[in-house]
């Protein structure tokens, strides 16, 4: 592990040593998460950001964050699954927690029987369809 900042207790040089870090009901849910994600965007790139396996297309799409890596001094359980552009999916707020942020919604997770897969799913594939928009919007508007 290399050396901490003054928010984390930890920091990994891979999701693999994140990953042996997490209690096993956590690792449980991430593995499964981490799948799922691969499945619906299998050209996305996956690196750690703020210690934390975050997921990429042309934008950041999602992050997975499991509660034993902690953030400053706010304790928080299971593990919190997050778009970073919530604000543009489809969500009449009753699947995605907003916890009074503008646009980062996330959904936590306590135990893999916790995950309905399909339904995850479907907010992935349209996070996908919403970071090519924006990358393709941005790219119109270049010419």
């Amino acid at each position: 592990m290399a050396k901490e900042n003054k928010y984390q207790n930890v920091s990994f040089s891979s999701v693999e040593e994140m990953l042996e870090h997490i209690p096993e009901n956590e690792r449980l849910v991430v593995e499964l998460l981490r799948r799922i994600v691969t499945d619906c965007m299998p050209h996305c790139s996956e690196k750690l950001m703020f210690n934390i396996p975050s997921y990429k297309q042309h934008y950041s799409v999602c992050f997975i964050w499991p509660s034993a890596v902690k953030w400053g001094k706010v304790p928080r359980e299971g593990v919190r699954f997050g778009f970073m552009r919530g604000d543009l999916l489809n969500d009449d707020g009753t699947y995605l927690q907003r916890d009074g942020r503008k646009q980062v919604y996330c959904r936590d997770f306590f135990g893999v029987n916790d995950v309905d897969i399909d339904l995850l799913k479907s907010y992935i594939y349209e996070a996908a369809a919403v970071d090519e928009q924006l990358y393709l919007s941005k790219r119109a508007k270049k010419r």
